[in-house]
């Protein structure tokens, strides 16, 4: 009930708050992003087209996905699947690529790739084995040999840390990156943010990112985006 409650009070002050706005004629645009997804690039070039429209961004929390598009804290969403896309109007993007992280001292910490043969038997922090709420704690748990971990590559290219090691898995899934809105509140500015989001975000995963080498005992970055 106390959950709930609190969905609620945020609904009700998130109205409130538009309404003000619109009695002021304010136009503003909350962009809610996953960790390691950039929306800068579609924001810049919103802005050029829309300089009235006040844009604000909203970083994801590890545990949070599409929940606030629900509650109203945001109007659009770059995000990863999977997510609950009832209600929403999801519009695909592209696929990344997942790494394993690994403590620099685990005995794999050395090779170039893996596979996922490779982590049979690993202590996987995941939410079935060990829920985390944030990314630090994640990574102060892999970096303390509690378990390692499959991530976004962008994540990996986001959080350099000397104690961790970036694999490529060779035969792992890649995942679907997608923006998102509210089906009921597909309007003006968002239906704009999305047209222009979409042309851009879909021309950055094309164009994808350059490859480094893993190189054990750094955070190694390893190839992020692929295209459709």
């Amino acid at each position: 009930m106390y959950e709930e409650a609190s969905r609620i009070t945020t609904a009700v002050d998130v109205a409130l708050k538009r309404v003000h706005e619109a009695q002021r004629g304010e136009q503003r645009l909350v962009v809610a992003f996953s960790s390691g997804l950039h929306v800068s690039d579609a924001i810049r070039e919103f802005t050029a087209n829309h300089p009235n429209v006040e844009i604000d961004v909203l970083p994801l929390p590890w545990s949070e996905r599409d929940a606030p598009l629900r509650d109203g804290r945001a109007h659009v969403g770059y995000l990863r699947r999977p997510f609950d896309d009832s209600g929403l109007r999801t519009v695909p993007i592209g696929h990344e690529t997942k790494v394993a992280c690994l403590p620099v001292t685990h005995p794999l910490a050395g090779r170039r790739a893996l596979t996922s043969a490779d982590l049979d038997g690993e202590p996987i922090l995941d939410v079935r084995a060990r829920r985390t709420f944030s990314l630090d704690e994640k990574f102060e748990l892999i970096a303390s040999g509690q378990g390692i971990a499959l991530i976004p590559a962008s994540i990996a290219r986001s959080y350099s840390r000397p104690e961790l090691v970036y694999l490529t898995v060779t035969d792992g899934l890649p995942v679907e990156t997608c923006l998102t809105v509210l089906e009921s509140s597909c309007a003006d500015p968002a239906a704009d943010f999305l047209d222009i989001a979409t042309a851009v975000l879909r021309r950055r995963s094309d164009d994808g990112d350059s490859q480094s080498k893993v190189e054990p005992g750094a955070a190694s970055v390893v190839p992020a985006l692929s295209t459709d």
